[in-house]
C-alpha cells in the first residue's frame, strides 16, 4: 500500500510499520501527479482536496489531520466511493493548554478569575467543551454561547451579548457563513466596541470568526482589550499592523503539540484499517516517549502553581517571539512564506496532560490542581 502524506504528520511510518509505503510531500505541493497512483491521501488544512485533485486516481481513503473539513470537497468523495475520515477532538487538549498558558502570561488575569471572574467560551465543540471541563475543574466560571446546538445540551449559556461582558473571552468556534448563525465575522465593529482594557479576548478557532479590519481599527481607539491570536484572516498573509498591536500572536500552531498531531496521525491510521480495503493493517504501539516529571517550585498560591506549571509546559512567548521576528519588517511575501515556514517547522511541544509533576511535601495541598490541570502529580520523598 502506499499513502502519499502532508510532510508534518508525525508517527506514520511508526504507527503502520513496514506493510505501508508513506511518500510525504509538503502539504502546499500536493498535486495530480503525487496522488496517481497512491492507495490513500493524509493531509492538513492547507492541501485541497476535490475532483481537481483526485478525479482519475488510485486514491480510494482520504484522512485529514484536523477537525475542520472546509479544505475537502466531501460530496465528491462520497460520489467518487472514496472513504473519508477527520480527527475531530485531536488537537482539543493542545488548544486548551494554549489558552491556560496565554491567561497566565498575560497580566493577572489569572488571578481575577480565580477570585471569581468568568471566562466566556464561544463554540462548544470538541475544544469549547474541553476548555469548560478544564475550568470547571480549577473552579473558574465559565458563560457558553454556541446557537447551533440542542441548548439543554450547553451548560452555562448565555447570550453573545452576555459573553461580551465577561473577564476573558475565548473563541473556538467552526467557521460558517451558514444562516441563521454564521460565525464569519462573528465579532465585527459593533460587537468589539463594547470591549474594554480589562478584558482578554483569544482567537483560536479561526481567523476570519473575528473581522481583523474592524479590529484593527478597534486597536487604534482608547481601552482596548487585551489580544492574543494565533489565527488569522488571509494566513499566511497575515496583518503586520495588527501582529504589532496584539499582546501575543503565533502561527495558527495553538494544536499543534506532539501529542495532539499523534493523536491524529493514529485516529486517520485506525479509520484505515476498518476501511473494508485494508482492513489487514495493524497498528503499533505508541510511539511517543515518557517525559521526565516536572518539578513544581515554590508556590503560595494556586495561581503561582497554575502559572509556573501551564508556562514550564508551554512558554507561549517564545512562539510569540518567533512569528515576530519572522514577520515584521519583511515584505509580505516573505512574511507569507515565513508564517508558512513557522507551522513546518515547529519545535516539539509536548502537553502537560499525562505528565508526571514531582511535589514537595511542603507542596502536597496542590496534589489536586495538578490533578486539574491534567498532571500527574507525586509526592517527593525528603
Amino acid at each position: 500500500m502506499r499513502i502519499v502524506a502532508d510532510e508534518n504528520m508525525p508517527a506514520l511510518e511508526s504507527l503502520l510499520g513496514e506493510q505501508v509505503e508513506v511518500d510525504r510531500v509538503p502539504g502546499r505541493l500536493i498535486d495530480r501527479q503525487h496522488v496517481a497512483t497512491a492507495d490513500a491521501l493524509f493531509v492538513r488544512s492547507v492541501t485541497r482536496v476535490d475532483a481537481g485533485l483526485l478525479d482519475g486516481s488510485s486514491v480510494r481513503f482520504v484522512g485529514t489531520a484536523t477537525a475542520g473539513t472546509e479544505h475537502i470537497d466531501q460530496q465528491w468523495l462520497r460520489g467518487a466511493g472514496i472513504r473519508f475520515a477527520h480527527a475531530p477532538g485531536a488537537n482539543a487538549n493542545s488548544v486548551v493548554e494554549y489558552v491556560l498558558s496565554a491567561v497566565a502570561a498575560v497580566d493577572d488575569h489569572l488571578e481575577r478569575l480565580l477570585a471569581g471572574g468568568r471566562v466566556g467560551v464561544v463554540g462548544y465543540g470538541h475544544v469549547g467543551s474541553a476548555l469548560v471541563a478544564r475550568l470547571q475543574r480549577l473552579g473558574i466560571a465559565c458563560r457558553v454561547y454556541d446557537p447551533w446546538l440542542d441548548q439543554s445540551q450547553v451548560p452555562f449559556r448565555a447570550t453573545l451579548d452576555d459573553i461580551l461582558q465577561c473577564d476573558v473571552i475565548c473563541l473556538h468556534a467552526e467557521l460558517t457563513q451558514e444562516s441563521p448563525w454564521p460565525s464569519y465575522h462573528l465579532l465585527e465593529q459593533q460587537g468589539l466596541q463594547t470591549l474594554h482594557s480589562k478584558q482578554l479576548l483569544i482567537n483560536a478557532s479561526r481567523g476570519a470568526v473575528i473581522d481583523n479590519a474592524a479590529l484593527l481599527h478597534r486597536v487604534s481607539q482608547p481601552s482596548t482589550p487585551q489580544l492574543v491570536l494565533d489565527v488569522w484572516e488571509h494566513e499566511p498573509a497575515i496583518s503586520a499592523a495588527l501582529l504589532a498591536s496584539v499582546r501575543l500572536g503565533t502561527a495558527h500552531i495553538a494544536g499543534y503539540s506532539l501529542d495532539s498531531k499523534v493523536l491524529a496521525s493514529r485516529m486517520l491510521c485506525q479509520a484505515l484499517t476498518e476501511s473494508r480495503h485494508w482492513s489487514t493493517v495493524a497498528l503499533a504501539g505508541d510511539p511517543l516517549a515518557e517525559l521526565p516529571p516536572l518539578q513544581l517550585e515554590q508556590a503560595s498560591s494556586p495561581a503561582e502553581v497554575i502559572r509556573q506549571l501551564c508556562l514550564a509546559s508551554y512558554p507561549i512567548e517564545r512562539d510569540d517571539r518567533l512569528l515576530r521576528e519572522a514577520t515584521l519588517g519583511q515584505v509580505p511575501a516573505q512574511a507569507a512564506d515565513n508564517f508558512d515556514q513557522l507551522r513546518k517547522c515547529y519545535p516539539e511541544r509536548r502537553e502537560l496532560s499525562g505528565r508526571k509533576v514531582a511535589l514537595g511535601r511542603e507542596l502536597s495541598p496542590y496534589t489536586e490542581l495538578v490533578s486539574a490541570l491534567g498532571g500527574h502529580p507525586f509526592t517527593l520523598e525528603p
